[in-house]
């Protein structure tokens, strides 16, 4: 049968399934019952699996074809977000305060689906296709938390994975060589001052103002300090000083994220931003400290693993549905496998007003174009049965 076949005979199966995962969403580290369900599943089908004991979330399935070869790894992450939903969806979160607002309901549903595809095409594998089931991809945890567990890690050549997205067409699917997606990292900064009465500022070191200053000169590092052509993104997320309306405030925090996508620039960021926080704060006669936290590296595409992608879209939906996505300001965990094998990661289109699938990803309203999600499962899985073939 061939693949094409196998995403119209694994439709029902892929959407139902996700349905499924949609009502019960865990957070980041704590995806213990999803773990289990997913288990139950590969349980159904008869694929081996190993549960990752350190905190009982996330799991291994290992698929073995019928022809001796190297190993593949095809990942998918499996956690939720702290969101309340609003879609009104009848299958929406039985979990207050908790939803799949990132599509790793569709990630997961798309990998068991993609399982089942490879088992009905064990034949055409020459070699092992392991099944990752990863927790904590939103805090940034979850790809070390997996390369640790077995040794899965060390037997794959190769891994592949992909992600639901929201301003993508639906039906398509974005695969890009080099760098893909940016790095994530955060800061908080701390300002010391002095308190006074509100009336009496000269009495004080205004933390507020220092702060006020210390927004705005950061701004400089994306305007002034790094070339246009070399894409920087400098956030201050909060903001939060002062204890009353009548007092000058003695102490101020910030912090933020900045992303981009070459790795000396990250370490170029963090030298430039305690010179900027020092003097800025020195200059109002405040002390601060810069408290810089990388997170997680640029997704960097191999190109051999990339071209097989694009050749998997073209042979099971059709050279039309490879879409040109730009670089992606947004990070992901995936890029701590890249740093060691060689992979690519893909972005599957789900914008489709028919559906109201219009919401960016982490909105409260998102949710997914289901018509799609078992083609790019038929991807996923073409996409590990040629690599095995080509790495023979």
């Amino acid at each position: 049968m061939e693949m094409k076949e196998l995403v119209t005979k694994y439709r029902d199966y892929v959407r139902d399934i996700r349905r499924e995962f949609h009502q019960c969403p865990e957070l980041s580290m704590k995806e213990v019952e999803t773990t289990k369900l997913i288990a139950k599943k590969l349980d159904e089908m008869g694929i081996p699996y190993e549960i990752d004991t350190e905190k009982n979330t996330g799991l291994v399935g290992i698929i073995q074809g019928a022809h001796e070869g190297k190993a593949v790894a095809l990942r998918a992450d499996i956690d939720a977000l702290p969101v309340t939903e609003a879609t009104g969806l009848p299958f929406a979160s039985k979990n207050v305060g908790k939803m799949h607002a990132c599509g790793h309901d569709n990630h997961m549903a798309m990998l068991l689906g993609a399982a089942k595809m490879l088992l009905d095409m064990k034949d055409e594998i020459y070699g092992t296709v392991y099944l990752v089931f990863q927790p904590a991809e939103e805090t940034g945890e979850g790809a070390p938390y997996m390369m640790r567990f077995g040794d899965w890690f060390s037997k794959v050549s190769a891994i592949f994975g992909g992600h639901i997205w929201a301003d993508a067409p639906a039906g398509t699917i974005s695969a890009r060589s080099g760098a893909f997606m940016a790095a994530t990292d955060k800061f908080t900064i701390k300002i010391h001052g002095k308190q006074s009465h509100g009336s009496q500022p000269q009495a004080g070191i205004d933390a507020v103002v220092v702060g006020s200053a210390m927004v705005m000169n950061l701004q400089t590092l994306v305007s002034r300090q790094f070339g246009a052509v070399d894409p920087v993104v400098v956030t201050v997320g909060t903001f939060k000083g002062g204890d009353r309306w009548n007092i000058v405030g003695g102490e101020a925090y910030l912090d933020g994220t900045t992303r981009y996508f070459d790795k000396k620039i990250g370490k170029e960021l963090k030298e430039k931003m305690e010179r900027i926080v020092k003097s800025t704060a020195e200059a109002y006669g405040a002390t601060a400290e810069l408290e810089y936290t990388y997170i997680v590296p640029p997704t960097v595409n191999d190109a051999a693993c990339t071209d097989i992608v694009k050749q998997a879209v073209t042979e099971v939906l059709g050279s039309d549905a490879l879409y040109d996505h730009d670089l992606v300001m947004g990070g992901e965990d995936f890029s701590f496998y890249q740093e060691k094998k060689p992979g690519s990661f893909m972005l599957v289109g789900t914008y489709n007003p028919e559906c109201n699938a219009v919401y960016p990803n982490h909105s409260n309203y998102f949710t997914s174009d289901e018509s799609i999600l078992s083609g790019g499962t038929g991807v996923y899985a073409q996409t590990a049965i040629d690599w095995l073939k080509d790495n023979k």
